[in-house]
């Protein structure tokens, strides 16, 4: 067997012989909500919109539902177009190591099997932490990013074992269906370059509908190349290089849920920019950023984000984000739409504001988020530095908080609804809370 596939095998055979701690369960129950909560925000989204029209309505052997609404699909579709919704707002969880993502993108594709198999919310949430622990050992391990990958194909890796965990695959099977998901599921970061596309919102999708793809041709019996990883044309010779895979339990832990639709490490940007805007008073002549790298790299340093046409080169654009809070308060779903892409307000301001990488703030991440913004106005200077935002895992997300949110996203009545049946979802199937969020109450 292939040296990692090996590890992530051991890892879950261990969880087989213990049960989650009750603080894990927790914060999973949380994730799997957040992820609803953001998937109902994109339910009509435009390349949601085009999905369900390209593949609904589709029969198969088995079929899963798709959120909010009776449409129904094979599991893979219907993992790509739920996870679509999840991901697309780019308001789902966040894992910042090496790599950066969002362990949340393994949620659709353990729902989408859990519907058609009809499994139940233990099963899903023992499945969901493998997931998360695989992910983030993978994100630990090494950084795909600089090499001209995309972090999505890590998710190929987690979705196929969290799956291979929830349908007891053997572990050939095991093996395979992991192999079978990455094998042909090496994603470009062509996809966060420049100007950003649908796509970007949609990728992590696609890394999950083939991770369904391939469980479900190993539980058959199935092969797929071996040994994927340290095999003569395998992983770590095409596109990681070596590493080591060091896979520790509660992954969850040290995950972040979003208080805001932004690119993570514009979070702390954006509560300081709000904070800093019920301080201010007068005329701003100039913004000042302090930050990291990273952060630089990923969501400052390219000339498509400093005048972002799509809003998913907005919502990866620090300074358009920086500016929008400051001038209209804290960022939503409708702060990309074109109205505001357009606003000359935001344009000026982006073009009175630099962003400066420091040596104290670099060694600072990724165990913190860390920003200084200072504003220079007529009327004088107002500074605000924030090492983490909320929902950082310094400061986690309550119930309560997240609720809050469902109630921005969803309204009251939903988010409640939701909030009651997720506090006890071991106890529900699959099945169940597809018609929770299926129901006729979500629809506004």
């Amino acid at each position: 067997m292939d040296a990692v596939i090996a590890k992530i095998v051991e890892h879950s055979e261990e969880m087989g012989r213990s049960h989650i701690p009750s603080d894990v369960s927790e914060e999973l129950k949380k994730r799997i909500a957040d992820s609803i909560i953001t998937s109902y925000g994109a339910k009509d989204a435009p390349p949601v919109r085009i999905e369900k029209k390209v593949f609904l309505p589709m029969a198969g052997k088995l079929s899963s539902r798709v959120y909010f609404g009776s449409g129904k699909a094979t599991p893979d579709i219907a993992a790509f177009i739920n996870g679509s919704m999840t991901r697309y707002l780019d308001y789902n969880d966040t894992y910042l190591s090496r790599e950066a993502l969002h362990p949340s993108d393994n949620i659709p594709p353990l729902i989408a099997v859990a519907d058609a198999m009809d499994y139940d919310g233990k099963a899903v949430l023992d499945a969901a932490s493998m997931a998360y622990d695989v992910v983030g050992a993978l994100a630990d391990a090494v950084s795909i990013r600089d090499r001209g990958w995309d972090h999505v194909t890590y998710i190929s890796i987690s979705a196929a074992s969290g799956l291979a965990n929830l349908m007891g695959l053997d572990s050939r099977k095991f093996e395979n269906a992991i192999s079978l998901s990455l094998n042909n599921s090496i994603s470009m970061r062509q996809t966060r370059a420049g100007e950003l596309s649908m796509w970007k919102g949609c990728t992590a999708a696609d890394a999950s509908r083939n991770a369904v793809f391939g469980a479900l041709l190993a539980s058959e019996g199935f092969t797929g190349p071996s040994p994927v990883f340290t095999g003569e044309m395998g992983f770590f010779k095409q596109v990681s290089g070596e590493f080591s895979l060091d896979i520790d339990s509660g992954k969850v832990l040290h995950t972040m849920i979003k208080n805001f639709p932004v690119e993570y490490h514009a979070m702390s940007a954006a509560e300081v920019a709000l904070n800093l805007r019920d301080k201010i008073r007068g005329k701003i002549l100039h913004v000042d950023v302090e930050t990291f790298q990273v952060a630089h790299s990923i969501i400052i340093k390219d000339p498509e984000k400093l005048r972002p046409k799509t809003r998913e080169t907005a919502d990866h654009s620090m300074p358009y984000i920086v500016a929008y809070t400051l001038l209209n308060g804290a960022p939503n779903p409708e702060s990309y739409s074109d109205e505001f892409l357009h606003d000359s307000r935001i344009l000026d301001l982006i073009d009175r504001s630099t962003y400066r990488v420091t040596d104290r703030f670099n060694s600072m991440y990724p165990d913190y988020l860390p920003v200084r913004i200072t504003v220079e106005t007529d009327k004088g200077k107002f500074t605000e530095e924030m090492d983490a935002p909320k929902g950082h895992y310094r400061k986690p997300y309550t119930w309560d908080d997240l609720a809050a949110k469902g109630d921005r996203v969803m309204g009251a009545e939903n988010s409640a609804v939701l909030m009651d049946f997720m506090k006890n979802f071991q106890k529900h199937g699959i099945r169940e809370l597809m018609e929770v969020i299926s129901d006729v109450s979500f629809k506004r």
